[in-house]
């Protein structure tokens, strides 16, 4: 069998501004992101039982059994890059924009993931503000009354090429309640 269909919760994450970051100091700026990787983003991936599906030079594709494991993983990463970026000036910090659904998946043969599970995460992902998590419906009720969190409804959102509108719900970590999300 060559792939195989299941439901999983997909973590996408990308670094905003990745091209402007390279360009002002390309030297510098990788080596910070193979830092991030294997001091940040694979140790949090692994401790809230997840897998690396795969990494592009600025972003990483991200598979969990449970919406709550992501969501913790994605509050961590977060929080991580707050840390990293304190007492950076503005251009030079990295940030992460973070999306999450729970959907169905078809998984290759070589452990690659795609389908309208994966889409939505990422378009997710691309409709973030830098700093936050955006989370599909889906994975919203699977998390609500499962973490103490304070999440602003952001409505329905048409997402890039996915045949319907869908609610969509924000979470900004190190924010105070009611932040600039809502």
């Amino acid at each position: 069998m060559t792939e195989a269909r299941k439901l999983a919760a997909i973590l996408v994450a990308d670094i905003v501004g990745f091209s402007r970051l390279t360009a002002s100091d390309e030297d510098r700026t990788l080596a910070r992101i193979r830092a991030l990787r294997s001091d940040l983003v694979d140790p949090t991936i692994a401790v809230h039982r997840g897998r690396v599906v795969k990494s592009t030079g600025d972003g990483v594709l991200s598979e969990f059994r449970s919406g709550v494991d992501a969501v913790r993983c994605a509050m961590d990463l977060q929080a991580g890059m707050i840390e990293r970026n304190s007492g950076l000036p503005a251009e030079r910090r990295i940030e992460l924009r973070i999306g999450i659904h729970i959907g169905d998946v078809v998984e290759e043969a070589d452990g690659d993931l795609m389908g309208d599970g994966v889409n939505i995460a990422a378009r997710l992902e691309g409709i973030a503000k830098p700093g936050t998590i955006c989370l599909s419906e889906d994975a919203y009720r699977q998390v609500r009354s499962r973490l103490d969190l304070e999440m602003c409804d952001l409505g329905e959102r048409v997402l890039k090429n996915i045949a319907e509108p869908m609610r969509v719900y924000a979470l900004e970590v190190g924010a105070p309640a009611r932040g600039h999300l809502c």
